[in-house]
């Protein structure tokens, strides 16, 4: 368990806060993703996951996130998507719907290593149990859908915009965030200080247009 869990959640057991107050899912897994702008690229450390009965998923989610990078300066990263996909992630299968999730991430192109906890409310759970009935133009049919996908989009500046997702389903914005600097840097200081490299398309876009700081 990282450094930054280990305290909070222990926090949580000796004061209660962790409840079992399970529903059962009308499914058996719910995908967590993350998505950065364009050229903006995000290495995502660790996603740990504490769900509404206090069962831990250390390392639900780690890697990349989803982005564009497309060629000759071409895309554009300022603001926020009209249109939230699912990001990319993993299914967190076994898990009870999330109460908190934790996340520490480097943002490449400042570099910078952010922390942030993101509380997941009972709104939010409850929108991922309802069902709703949906038409899919891919297939032409008809569908009992949910919205079974917590997307994070990840800014420079540490800026978090959470939204609840799914199949043929809108988007629903649940929560904004402003995540804290980690001062040990990157990989929790076992790095030197070193950072992974941007492509040479992230590279030569902000070179020459900087990071848009302001639109987030």
């Amino acid at each position: 368990m990282s450094k930054y869990l280990t305290p909070i959640f222990a926090a949580l057991l000796l004061t209660g806060c962790i409840h079992s107050y399970s529903v059962a899912l009308p499914y058996d897994r719910w995908h967590l993703g993350f998505s950065a702008p364009d050229y903006m690229e995000v290495w995502i450390e660790t996603a740990d996951v504490i769900d509404i009965r206090g069962d831990v998923y250390r390392r639900a989610m780690s890697g990349v996130a989803s982005l564009q990078t497309p060629p000759n300066n071409s895309g554009d990263p300022r603001g926020w998507p009209k249109k939230a996909g699912i990001g990319g992630g993993k299914y967190v299968t076994g898990a009870d719907l999330p109460k908190k999730i934790y996340v520490r991430w480097q943002s490449l192109v400042e570099p910078q290593t952010y922390k942030m906890e993101i509380d997941i409310s009972d709104s939010t759970r409850e929108l991922m149990r309802q069902g709703e009935k949906v038409f899919c133009a891919a297939d032409g049919k008809w569908i009992t859908g949910y919205r079974q996908s917590i997307t994070v989009h990840l800014a420079p500046g540490g800026i978090a915009k959470v939204w609840v997702a799914g199949p043929c389903m809108t988007s629903v914005e649940v929560a904004k965030i402003k995540a804290e600097i980690d001062p040990r840097g990157p990989y929790e200081g076992k790095s030197g200080g070193e950072y992974d490299s941007l492509s040479k398309e992230s590279q030569f876009y902000v070179e020459k247009f900087g990071v848009p700081y302001n639109s987030w």
